[in-house]
């Protein structure tokens, strides 16, 4: 063990309780950090002081409209997959002040409010949402207008980010290329093997926190063997392989994919395909999809008065294109139907945003699916599509 920082690169092993080291590392140079926690039956990101308050044994069970974790005695840290939440919690906060205003006499003064300066850790990130994180990346810092204030709040996040070895039925990564396998975005990767973690050093900032803990090298056959656990899943994924021990109907959907093959051209050259009124006799537009996706974006901006009418708040707040006032012109509502607000958000989902920001806004982390209240599939709309598509 040495206390020198690490280099960029290094793979080394610690025993699963020195995380929390990590945890107290982080703490020290003054890191808020956080990390998955159980509330309310749901595995959610929480503030984290030790790593006993992680969801150890635990799995989640996901399929359409279906959400359960339940407890096993494998001991894993980190076997459960994607909860509802996600980074864009954190960077892109679902409510933010942007501008207040104070009224002294016949004049305003306005200031825009400085975010918090604590720096944030999130322990726990899987590949598909660090793949989110670089689509907010592009929506928020690209471009010539810059959101300062999430800008603030992206360089000061510490990731330490979890190889996945297990999979819900509702994910998809290897259909979109951003995963199992962790390649980019973190500053510690880790992956659970039975007996300890192997954690690989992405930044400097990873490499100095980590240096604190009781490690060892990795040899070249444990680097190697870390590395084919998200690889062996990939395989499983590709195969559509049932997930072992579930307690989820084994005669109901095996693991999704979604085909991508000239999918934009595929969906806007279908803009008038009877699937659409189809899913939209199901769909409740209850804008569940869009407040746990990674990458949506979407926000309103309201003025929040105080009583004497001297204080006035510019807020912004999620919202979603499922509503009819996010379409909301001069003329009324230009999106009327449940229909063209489900296809508004495919297409553009899967289909503009290619042209908008040279990316599919998909990272096929299924959340879409699990937490939809009638469990509407995307990749099943989009397969109906292309099976009669024009």
């Amino acid at each position: 063990m040495s206390k020198t920082r690490l280099p960029i690169g290094t793979v080394i092993q610690i025993e699963k309780p020195d995380l929390q080291a990590v945890v107290d590392k982080l703490k020290e140079l003054g890191y808020k950090t956080v990390g998955p926690r159980i509330f309310e039956q749901a595995i959610v990101y929480g503030e984290l002081d030790s790593v006993d308050m992680l969801p150890i044994g635990y799995v989640d069970e996901q399929d359409g409209g279906t959400y359960r974790i339940r407890k096993t005695d494998t001991g894993a840290y980190f076997d459960y997959v994607v909860g509802p939440h996600s980074l864009k919690n954190y960077l892109f906060p679902p409510r933010e002040t942007i501008l207040e205003s104070q009224r002294e006499g016949k004049s305003w003064t306005m200031r825009a409010p400085v975010p918090p300066q604590q720096p944030l850790a999130v322990i726990g990130v899987r590949s598909c949402d660090l793949h989110a994180l670089a689509i907010q990346d592009r929506v928020f810092l690209g471009g010539p207008y810059v959101d300062t204030a999430y800008q603030q709040r992206r360089q000061a996040l510490f990731v330490v980010a979890v190889n996945c070895r297990r999979a819900a039925r509702t994910c998809f990564c290897h259909s979109m290329n951003t995963g199992p396998t962790i390649t980019k975005g973190l500053d510690l990767a880790l992956t659970e093997m039975d007996e300890y973690f192997a954690v690989e050093v992405g930044t400097e900032r990873g490499g100095e926190v980590i240096s604190g803990a009781a490690w060892t090298p990795c040899s070249v056959a444990q680097v190697e063997q870390s590395r084919s656990v998200p690889q062996q899943l990939e395989e499983r994924m590709r195969n559509r392989e049932p997930e072992s021990n579930s307690v989820l109907d084994e005669d109901g959907p095996r693991q999704r994919s979604l085909d991508t093959s000239d999918i934009r051209n595929l969906l806007m050259n279908n803009l008038d395909h009877p699937r659409w009124e189809e899913v939209a006799e199901r769909c409740l537009s209850c804008a569940n999809c869009t407040m746990v996706c990674p990458t949506c974006f979407c926000s309103s901006v309201d003025e929040v008065s105080d009583l004497s009418g001297d204080n006035v708040r510019r807020e912004r707040a999620w919202d979603s294109c499922f509503t009819a006032e996010h379409s909301y012109m001069n003329t009324g509502t230009v999106r009327k139907t449940t229909q063209s607000r489900y296809r508004q958000w495919m297409t553009h989902k899967l289909a503009t945003w290619h042209d908008q920001f040279d990316t599919s806004g998909c990272v096929g982390c299924g959340r879409c699916f699990t937490w939809c209240p009638v469990g509407i599939d995307l990749t099943e709309e989009v397969a109906a599509i292309r099976g009669d598509g024009l």
